[in-house]
């Protein structure tokens, strides 16, 4: 099991930290595994330097996917009203 580092905007580490933000949507250019450990640290939105505040995650289901596999919509709808994450509790 891996432990992965990530920053995250002020805005969403709140929401993280008082759980209401379970998910996290990121751009695929790093291997992460269920069971690895996500950890975020904050960023502040201006100064863009970190703030010392971090949170451990541990990672459940990972779902990847290429904007060209979603056949379930046009290209049309895509753009026009673009994608929601939704988790389920």
């Amino acid at each position: 099991m891996a432990i992965i580092k990530k920053k995250v905007d002020t805005e969403w580490f709140e929401l993280i930290m008082a759980g209401k933000k379970t998910y996290e949507l990121r751009l695929n250019d790093f291997e992460i595994n269920e069971g690895d450990t996500l950890l975020l640290e904050e960023v502040d939105p201006v100064t863009r330097l970190l703030t010392g505040r971090s949170i451990e995650k541990k990672v459940g289901f990972v779902g990847k996917f290429k904007t060209e596999e979603l056949i379930f919509w046009s290209q049309e709808e895509m753009k026009e009203k673009g994608f929601q994450i939704i988790s389920l509790l």
